[in-house]
């Protein structure tokens, strides 16, 4: 037992001087910034400041360690801005090949939270599927146009735009619903049926508003998708149909590595697109800021105007505003444009992780308090009656 206790210590120490370093790298960002140090020496200090923070609270009890995951994120991309070349090429070696089987290890892990029921789970709630799924690929495709027209993007990024509105939810709404207390069996089934749908939905919806800026080869786009994201979920769903259970470490670690595989992605992708990014500013992170909150809006306000319960309305709200970027960046590297079609799955992918977080862990907050005047009101109910 004093073992135990003191390993907890050590534990608890360690991340507090995690926690520490942080707090010292935030300030000495401002300090080297105003004694006109370099970017190299500075973005040490910026992923140094993102590092230890992701590492750090995960020993505190507060909201920040469900912000963990987003801190990594931001590492990441944060490293590839400063330091490009580690994450373009090493040995001679490009990256950029690594991104799609990272994808379909992701989407392998998906599927292995899978089962068949999830699949036909739009019997059970025809309405909400329905509802969930029409809202999807209609608000943020047409916000991805509409955004893209109004900023006056240039072709290829206006494209890029277009491809991550036009992309279904990935695993990542499913967490945020987790988090909130929403209705998990019905973003599980939402996230699976709009995977399946992708590789017609997705390239049609590209040729039709995303044509008049590059040329979409509908065929060549369906066969992406089909290899890159609906192969690796089959195969996901196989292995938790026969296999789940026999194979415990693999269970475990699945969720570890598509977190990496996200992290190490975004990483790549950053790197690849830094000159872009850097030429756009503010402008595109703007952009993804709209188009992710207006998602957030109009996909609960729209469920609420069809009736829906709040929970599947909070649901429906997360499966219409977050997408795959995964996704998405895929299919820029599969066409050749890592540089300028997948800048805005970058941007939208990081900025996504942020405000999923956020609005999760506000609507957990606001269950709870709600659950707790329910039940004061429920005991007022029972003593007033006896």
């Amino acid at each position: 037992m004093m073992e135990k206790k003191d390993n907890g210590s050590r534990g608890n120490i360690f991340y507090k001087i995690l926690q520490y370093l942080s707090a010292i790298s935030f300030v000495s960002i401002f300090v080297l910034l105003g004694l006109g140090y370099n970017s190299d020496v500075i973005g040490a200090a910026v992923v140094t400041m993102f590092v230890s923070l992701a590492i750090g609270v995960r020993g505190t009890d507060t909201i920040l360690r469900d912000f963990a995951f987003s801190i990594w994120v931001f590492a990441s991309v944060a490293a590839a801005m400063f330091y490009p070349a580690p994450f373009t090429e090493l040995g001679g070696f490009e990256l950029s090949v690594l991104i799609v089987p990272l994808i379909q290890i992701i989407m392998f892990g998906m599927g292995t939270s899978l089962s068949i029921k999830d699949f036909v789970g739009v019997v059970k709630m025809p309405k909400g599927v329905l509802v969930g799924l029409i809202c999807q690929f209609t608000i943020m495709p047409i916000l991805g146009i509409t955004l893209a027209l109004s900023f006056g993007f240039s072709a290829e990024i206006a494209a890029g735009v277009v491809l991550i509105g036009s992309s279904p939810s990935g695993v990542a709404s499913n967490v945020m619903t987790y988090i909130a207390e929403a209705n998990l069996a019905l973003s599980v089934t939402l996230t699976a049926i709009g995977t399946l749908l992708a590789p017609l939905v997705t390239p049609l919806l590209m040729q039709l508003l995303a044509g008049q800026f590059v040329p979409i080869d509908f065929l060549e786009m369906m066969w992406s998708i089909i290899n890159m994201i609906i192969v690796p979920v089959v195969l996901g769903v196989l292995f938790n149909r026969y296999l789940h259970g026999k194979a415990k470490w693999l269970d475990d670690i699945m969720p570890v590595i598509s977190m990496a595989g996200i992290v190490i992605i975004l990483g790549i992708m950053t790197a690849g697109g830094r000159d872009s990014i850097l030429t756009l500013g503010f402008l595109i992170i703007i952009a993804g800021i709209i188009h992710n909150l207006s998602g957030y809006f109009f996909g609960y306000w729209g469920c609420r105007l069809f009736g829906l319960d709040e929970k599947s309305c909070r649901t429906i709200a997360f499966e219409v505003g977050m997408q795959n970027a995964g996704m998405a960046s895929g299919i820029a590297v599969e066409m050749g444009k890592i540089a300028t079609i997948g800048v805005p799955s970058v941007i939208f992918g990081s900025w996504m992780n942020v405000s999923g977080s956020t609005l999760a862990n506000w609507w957990r907050r606001k269950s709870l308090v709600e659950e707790g005047s329910k039940k004061d009101q429920d005991t007022e109910v029972v003593e007033e009656s006896s």
